[in-house]
């Protein structure tokens, strides 16, 4: 009866863990076709003649909140002054 019981809980665990690896496998090669499809959107802009390192910049710089954005900002000027750079 024991030996029943620990079967059936290594099915279950096993059965468990396939499901889980199939899952990610399945979320993998979701991320793989949409970052696919993000460099091609990038290669279009860059084909329109856009920028596409300024837009990464925007696109990581509208992640942020505001404040997070001028305090980044306010080190940065602050930094380039030091370096006499502005």
């Amino acid at each position: 009866m024991a030996d029943d019981i620990t079967d059936t809980s290594q099915t279950v665990a096993a059965g468990q863990l396939r499901a889980i690896i199939e899952r990610i496998e399945r979320l993998e090669e979701e991320k793989k076709t949409i970052s696919d499809d993000i460099k091609e959107v990038f290669a279009e802009a860059k084909g329109t003649g856009f920028d596409t390192k300024a837009i990464r910049t925007i696109i990581r710089l509208r992640k942020k909140d505001q404040a997070e954005r001028q305090e980044e900002e306010t080190i940065l000027e602050l930094y380039k002054a030091a370096l006499g750079m502005v």
